[in-house]
């Protein structure tokens, strides 16, 4: 991969939720361009090796600097050498960004009801698409639903509120579900596409998906998405393409 395609840039923080999450925040080169729910592509040297990765972005498009949110994988050979990232350290970014889970994909239905739904650092482009005032003014509806194994890997909840404190004020339709899987006592602890066949995510959330009105995204593991997807077209919603459709997915791995 031609390295003239990058940009070096400086990391100017770091924090650990867990021994496997943690976020980190970078310089942002005023040529890099994004729209939320989009991801850059971020390097590495590695054995004197370019070693690319992509990562959505968990910014808001309109901020100064880029922060990004993510997971070490065992032996990996980016995020083995990733999570000893510190302040200082350079990086690699592309200098475009890529990705098509934006809220402009949507023509139809119109915008009304948005359910984010998200497992692990697939909550990051959803944090982008909330720090932007076009989505809350777009939608009557937000709900956020993010699934974790274990309460200790809840990353954001006061970033969350945060924002819709902020980007939010005065909006009356914003709620956040939290998921966990992995504790029988939580409100809300089964797999999302459980949840959704049961009807209990909507039982929470006292709004149900509705063909005419919802707007549906997914970012997580590919097995998460691709059961969600499968208990949502038995709702009766469809995958958006060409601008018509209910869901749109990212299989964030």
């Amino acid at each position: 991969m031609s390295i003239e395609k990058f940009s070096v840039e400086k990391v100017l923080s770091v924090h650990r939720w867990t021994n496997t999450l943690f976020s980190f925040t970078m310089t942002r080169p005023a040529h890099f361009k994004f729209t939320a729910g989009q991801f850059a592509r971020i390097g590495l040297m590695v054995d004197g090796e370019l070693v690319v990765r992509a990562y959505s972005v968990v910014s808001s498009p309109f901020d100064e600097t880029l922060e990004f949110f993510s997971i070490v994988v065992p032996e990996g050979a980016f995020t083995s050498n990733l999570q000893h990232l510190k302040v200082g350290d350079e990086l690699y970014l592309e200098k475009i960004s890529y990705g098509y889970l934006t809220l402009a994909r949507y023509q139809q239905p119109l915008p009304k009801d948005l359910w984010l739904l998200a497992t692990g650092t697939g909550l990051a482009p959803f944090l982008s698409m909330l720090q932007d005032f076009e989505t809350w003014n777009k939608y009557q509806h937000i709900n956020l639903v993010y699934s974790v194994r274990t309460a200790s890997e809840l990353a954001y909840v006061e970033r969350i509120q945060e924002i819709a404190a902020t980007f939010g004020e005065g909006h009356l339709g914003f709620q956040f579900v939290p998921i966990i899987t992995r504790d029988p006592n939580a409100k809300l602890h089964d797999r999302l596409p459980i949840l959704i066949a049961n009807g209990q995510l909507e039982k929470v959330v006292g709004l149900e998906f509705n063909p005419e009105s919802s707007h549906v995204m997914l970012c997580g593991n590919p097995q998460m998405v691709d059961d969600t997807k499968e208990a949502l077209k038995q709702r009766g919603l469809t995958m958006n393409r060409r601008g018509e459709g209910n869901i749109a997915v990212e299989n964030y791995w």
